[in-house]
């Protein structure tokens, strides 16, 4: 299944309602921090004060502005790290340098400031850590060996800066990788919707070529049976006072022009109801069941289908309806693939069919020629003397129309209009193999 444009509208608004409460979020915890950093440079300016002779009031509002420059972190990270290095000396702003460095290492600043920052730090903290080491030191005379304050120091510097720094370096990464499956997982929802926007669209086609596909299947049944049955019933009533036993041969032919009819439309009928071909997906789901379904049942029509070894029998009953109709055929019959035979029997019941319809009484010649590689057929009529040139037959116009649909669905050559005698022909020639493409 599919999501919906609702679906995808609502997983929009719910995305940005995230991302808002998200940012709202990170804008309170960084006015906490630069709250909590101001608090503790104002502490700390107090010392500062009365090392350096300021007063009291400077020393506290120096510690105040600088530290509430962490609420710039996100934004400057560079910047904050720099006023951190500027206060080192002074013995401020601990908090405002371990966040700053992580934020540095988090956030995408080329590596190089990155290093050449917390090198800075590193070496501030360092220096500073030993001097005031070493005045303490330098109190006790007696206290021990050398390495004991350059060795502390560093530890100390150290421990100010690396944690920080890797910290924010995983944090950075992780962000990034996040950032990274989250545009895939973008591309990737839109690919699928286009996928299933193309579903959708090969889904409907298919469903139009099936209704087509039916249509001429329909139209070839029912329109060749009755055809021949409205023949057999207007002779039927033209020798019913004079012959009544040809009348009654003539009735027999109807009623099974008839029953042959409902068969064939029991039989697609039933071939619809299994595969249910046309079938509607519900909504929100990739149609591409009925696609499958489209298909079965065109198989399955191909397959159960006439053959070419049932023209013969096809010409007979146009004979029986009055038709003056010979056959001929070319070469030897040999298998060919389903929807050929199935094709070229509807070419040609179709093309008798419209001799009795806009042609009756006029010479009909039915040519098949099998080729090995491709199969051929010919009908052909001749002039009429104008007056049985119509048996009053509707038409819809499309026997012609699903004949060449037919044929060029297989890759073969449809060819059809008048002869100069006066009368119509219908040619056609298949490849054996099914459709071409």
């Amino acid at each position: 299944m599919t999501a919906t444009g609702a679906d995808r509208e609502a997983a929009g608004l719910t995305t940005r309602g995230y991302w808002w409460w998200e940012r709202r979020r990170s804008v309170a915890l960084d006015v906490g921090l630069a709250l909590v950093s101001a608090l503790e440079c104002a502490l700390e300016g107090v010392a500062f004060a009365g090392d350096t002779g300021l007063p009291v009031p400077v020393g506290v509002l120096f510690g105040l502005l600088a530290g509430s420059v962490l609420v710039l972190r996100r934004r400057w990270p560079i910047a904050v790290v720099l006023v951190s290095i500027a206060t080192t000396p002074a013995e401020m702003g601990f908090l405002m340098g371990i966040v700053g460095l992580y934020t540095l290492a988090a956030s995408d600043v080329p590596r190089r400031i990155t290093v050449a920052l917390t090198g800075m730090t590193l070496v501030g903290t360092f220096i500073v850590s030993y001097v005031r080491l070493r005045q303490s030191v330098s109190d006790h005379a007696e206290f021990g060996p050398l390495w004991y304050v350059p060795v502390v120091s560093l530890f100390m510097s150290l421990g100010l800066t690396a944690p920080s720094v890797l910290f924010g370096l995983y944090i950075g990464a992780r962000r990034r990788l996040m950032e990274s499956l989250r545009e895939r997982a973008d591309s990737l929802e839109r690919e699928l919707s286009l996928l299933a926007d193309r579903a959708e669209e090969r889904a409907e086609w298919a469903r139009t070529e099936e209704r087509t596909r039916i249509a001429r299947e329909m139209h070839d049944v029912v329109a060749h049976r009755v055809s021949l049955m409205v023949v057999h019933a207007a002779a039927l009533q033209a020798v019913a006072p004079k012959d009544p036993a040809k009348a009654v041969r003539n009735a027999a032919l109807v009623g099974d022009m008839g029953r042959q009819a409902l068969t064939e439309l029991r039989e697609m009928l039933g071939v619809l109801r299994s595969g249910d071909a046309l079938v509607a997906p519900r909504a929100g789901q990739v149609p591409l069941a009925s696609v499958g379904r489209a298909a079965a049942a065109a198989a399955v029509v191909a397959e159960d289908g006439p053959r070419l070894r049932e023209v013969e029998a096809l010409v007979a009953q146009s004979r029986e309806a009055g038709m003056t109709v010979e056959l001929s055929v070319e070469g030897e019959l040999r298998p060919y693939a389903p929807e050929v035979e199935q094709t070229a029997y509807r070419v040609v019941q179709e093309a008798l069919t419209n001799v009795h319809k806009h042609a009756a009484g006029a010479k009909t010649r039915v040519r098949l020629a099998y080729r090995g590689v491709e199969v051929a057929m010919q009908v052909e009529n001749g002039p009429t003397d104008g007056v049985t040139a119509d048996a009053g037959l509707p038409s819809g116009g499309n026997g012609l129309v699903g004949m060449r649909e037919r044929v060029l669905g297989l890759g073969g050559v449809f060819v059809s209009g008048p002869t100069d005698a006066g009368g119509f022909r219908v040619s056609a020639v298949l490849p054996d193999g099914g459709a071409a493409g």
